[in-house]
């Protein structure tokens, strides 16, 4: 499979990185675009694969292109890139915000595959939802999932519009995460522990959590019960938790970044 990825940003470099670890696709077959010359000179040093600037037309020979630009560039690389698709390339886009039509449109191009991808894919270990326009075919489909799935794990949507939940959901969701263990972290020093200590104790209770989640025989709510012996401690911040509806204010605020998601769409 030859592949060319525009956008060679965090995330960009993500996905080459892993596309050459796990030998999806080979250097001699992989192109990098890159239009400012220091930066170019960076990206040959990487090994990672060829360098070219937005015109070359080595690009047309790609089988799967990825865009990773930023939004706001996208209009104006498009005129330069349109001329160099071929009616079979698909196009793989992790841009957030531009939906399937909008791109297709700049484009002129209908072999769209659209991926919403949250920060931990740089561990290998995120979680991307795809959608795709409906003249792409199944194998073209599989591809970029085999691509995407370097990074951890994907999910298909057929329904393009929920791209904006997992946006909210797991887009943002990383950055959830980050604040209630700050919070716990925050929490322990009040009552006393040193910075270390708390920090420790938060985030080993975090991961052995997420293993309890994942391999346990137990629905959450029965997890929480385990935990939450009547008249003990855990009960104990439970009701404040419900006394200030945190788990309905917490489904809010998710609710207010697909909310945003939506005003950022461009279609």
């Amino acid at each position: 499979m030859k592949v060319t990825l525009i956008g060679c940003g965090n995330m960009g470099l993500i996905y080459a990185k892993a596309l050459i670890k796990y030998n999806v696709v080979k250097p001699a077959d992989f192109l990098l675009v890159e239009k400012n010359a220091d930066r170019m000179e960076e990206l040959t040093k990487m090994q990672i694969g060829e360098v070219v600037t937005p015109e070359n037309p080595k690009i047309s020979k790609s089988d799967l292109i990825l865009l990773a630009v930023k939004p706001q560039d996208f209009l104006e690389l498009s005129f330069q890139i349109k001329q160099l698709l071929h009616p079979g390339i698909t196009v793989l886009s992790i841009m957030a915000g531009l939906t399937i039509s909008y791109i297709s449109n700049q484009l002129n191009h209908d072999l769209i595959v659209r991926a919403m991808p949250n920060s931990p894919a740089g561990l290998g270990m995120g979680v991307t939802a795809i959608s795709a326009h409906k003249n792409v075919l199944p194998e073209q489909l599989r591809r970029a999932e085999h691509l995407l799935s370097t990074t951890g794990r994907t999910v298909y949507l057929e329904n393009e519009s929920q791209l904006d939940a997992v946006t909210a959901l797991s887009g943002s969701g990383p950055a959830y995460f980050f604040y209630l263990v700050q919070n716990m972290i925050e929490a322990g020093k009040a009552m006393g522990l040193d910075e270390g200590v708390a920090a420790m104790l938060v985030k080993q209770t975090m991961l052995g959590s997420f293993h309890l989640i994942n391999q346990a025989d137990k629905s959450l709510d029965e997890l929480i019960v385990a935990v939450a012996s009547k008249g003990g401690t855990t009960e104990a911040a439970f009701k404040i938790f419900e006394n200030n509806h945190v788990g309905l204010n917490l489904q809010k605020a998710i609710f207010g970044a697909e909310a945003r998601a939506k005003e950022l769409s461009k279609s």
